[in-house]
């Protein structure tokens, strides 16, 4: 295989690989986030030992705390109970970060529930706070209980985080779970509080409001988890509802709730606490160990789909590779023919018409391949006979539209030449101050319109007629500059280096400079001045044209100096850049460089930088 072959053969593979290497991405990314799923839920006994189980024995203690609490608020006896307690709540609170934080935990925590841990353990931080309220005898039971609450709430929503299985049903079941958790959480809070104001009490405003809140909210959750959960876990539950031991305390619950009388008999809440609490143990249990079944389950599809997935992206690498051979090779003579147009036979069609010689018109050799590479092939003559006429048309007009702009130029060249004659014999001839000012206003407009007509035979590519023999000083290039433009009073042309500029280029420098100090007294205040000034440089003369208009945003700006410094060719259609385009074009004839910049009061400043090939030792006056 030859050379010119092998990028199009690596090309056409590359462009079947794409898609199959996408696929294989794919395939990855969809079956590692499937396998990391079922390895984390393999991994779940790390997590239930690591954190789970510490954190439901702590909540578990918080809530014997939290209810000792409330009972000596009442009585201010049992220090030594409760003091043991705070013991055990420390130990379990401890023992809870300990195993959260060790090594093999930590590897397995996700970023979100290790961000939840973090709040847990700024909660356990307000603990002596709580702890504090209860030792100072000074506040009600509500505050307190509210105070561990917080606490143990934070755990509740560590367990939301917890809940990482990809299998839709265990989700649902989880969640369940830890909704009744917190309903026993409730029903915990209920009865620390109903032990705080004691058998046969009442309860306050404040008490009442806090214990209706309890009650709704704890058959909310407890309706809305039941509902979710399935036969199986749902059963101990439906037992529990219907046994005496909840009909008791639901008795009691609305009784209180009604009336805000205690009963002397608070033995039920005590009983369906303990039901309560046996009844969630054996129901996590029952969920972690449906886990472990559901992960190698899914570890197992995966295993199956990963690898009847592989052999048929096996299959298809090696099917497409068989065939872009075979695609690289007609494709290969297809970019040659593309080729060979675009860069060789277009270009020198384009040049020789614009130099107005003639282009013979040649066919593109025929291809051979399949029906759609020929039919390309065809296309591709058909685009390069279409190219030919378009440029011939486009050569023709162009030249055409020269030729006319230039005959105009000319003929207005002349006419101006004669007016301005006739204006400098009238003003030798005239004595009266009002017409002979009339006279020198008519004389500077004619200039002008002079200057405007250059621009049209210099656009179409010729050379405008005045010119000078010998140099000229550069004061009286300046000079003249400004002398054909319409505001040159506000023209400040500050002293010049002693040097001068060869005649043949002193017409179409002044033109330049003309152009330049034009653009600035029309883009600039009336009341502002232009200031021209030069000075020698190490390649040349600079001048430099500064105005204190409004200036050029940057983009615009470097678009610009893009513009004069490629000097582009003329555009009919851009009417808006004729100076743009005569300054580039002369600037180009004679080497100079023309620069846009930022002035320092606001405006813009064009640099001219004329090179020392133009500037000349003799300096004689302006005729």
């Amino acid at each position: 295989m030859d050379n010119s072959g092998r990028p199009i053969r690596f090309k056409v593979t590359a462009l079947l690989l794409v898609p199959i290497i996408s696929l294989v991405l794919l395939w990855g990314f969809a079956a590692s986030l499937t396998l990391g799923d079922g390895i984390r839920l393999l991994e779940m006994n790390t997590l239930v030992g690591g954190v789970a189980t510490p954190s439901e024995k702590a909540v578990i203690e918080l809530q014997y705390e939290r209810l000792q609490s409330a009972r000596h608020l009442k009585t201010r006896s049992g220090r030594e109970l409760l003091v043991q307690q705070r013991l055990k709540s420390d130990q379990a609170l401890a023992e809870l970060r300990r195993l959260a934080l060790a090594e093999d935990t930590q590897e397995t925590v996700t970023e979100d529930l290790r961000m939840r841990l973090t709040t847990v353990f700024a909660e356990f931080d307000r603990l002596p706070a709580a702890r504090a309220l209860v030792d100072s005898g000074s506040t009600d039971a509500v505050r307190v209980l509210d105070a561990y609450s917080q606490i143990i709430d934070s755990m509740f929503r560590m367990y939301d985080q917890m809940i990482l299985v990809p299998d839709i049903s265990i989700y649902q079941q989880a969640r369940s779970v830890t909704s009744l958790g917190e309903a026993k959480e409730l029903l915990a809070r209920q009865r620390a509080l109903l032990s705080a104001v004691g058998p046969g009490g009442r309860l306050s405003d404040a008490e009442h409001a806090a214990f209706a809140r309890m009650v709704s909210t704890r058959h909310l959750v407890h309706r809305q988890a039941m509902a979710r959960l399935d036969t199986e876990l749902r059963g101990p539950y439906d037992k529990l509802g219907a046994s005496a031991v909840h009909r008791e305390f639901a008795t009691l619950e609305t009784r209180v709730a009604a009336s805000r009388q205690l009963p002397a008999d608070l033995s039920p809440v005590d009983r369906l606490w303990t039901e309560v609490e046996r009844e969630q143990g054996r129901l996590v249990d029952l969920l972690v160990e449906r886990v472990t079944p559901g992960a190698a389950t899914i570890v197992i599809q995966i295993a199956v789909a990963g690898g009847l997935g592989l052999v048929m992206l096996v299959l298809s690498v090696l099917f497409s590779l068989r065939f872009a051979g075979r695609l690289a090779a007609e494709l290969g003579a297809l970019r040659d023919m593309a080729t060979e147009l675009a860069e060789v036979r277009l270009p020198q069609l384009v040049d020789r018409l614009r130099r107005g010689r003639p282009a013979p018109e040649e066919s593109l050799p025929r291809l051979d391949g399949t029906p759609e590479i020929r039919d390309i092939g065809q296309a591709l003559d058909s685009v390069r006979h279409t190219a030919y006429e378009a440029a011939s048309d486009q050569a023709r007009l162009r030249r055409g539209v020269s030729r006319v702009l230039v005959s105009l130029a000319r003929r207005n060249q002349s006419l101006l030449h004669r007016q301005l004659t006739q204006l400098e014999a009238m003003q030798r001839k005239e004595e009266q101050p009002e017409t002979l000012a009339d006279l020198y206003s008519l004389d500077h407009l004619t200039t002008r319109m002079r200057r405007h007509a250059e621009n049209l035979i210099i656009l179409s590519g010729a050379a405008p007629g005045r010119g000078w023999r010998k140099p000229v000083p550069v004061v009286d290039v300046l000079r003249a500059a400004v002398a054909e433009i319409e505001d040159y009073s506000r023209v400040q042309v500050l002293p010049t280096p002693a040097v001068s500029l060869a005649g043949p280029a002193v017409a179409d420098l002044i033109h330049l400079i003309a152009e330049l100090v034009e653009n600035a007294t029309v883009f600039s205040p009336p009341q502002t001045r232009v200031i021209v000034r030069s000075e020698l440089a190490a390649a040349g003369l600079a001048v430099e044209v500064e105005d204190r208009g409004m200036g050029i945003p940057e983009l615009e700006l470097a678009a610009l100096n893009r513009r004069l410094a490629e000097s582009p060719e003329f555009d009919l259609a851009d009417s808006d850049r004729l100076g743009l385009f005569v300054v580039a074009t002369l600037a180009s004839r004679h080497g100079a460089r023309v620069t846009l910049r930022p002035s320092p009061y606001g405006g813009t400043s064009a640099i001219v930088l004329i090179p020392a090939a133009v500037m000349a030792e003799e300096a004689p006056a302006l005729p």
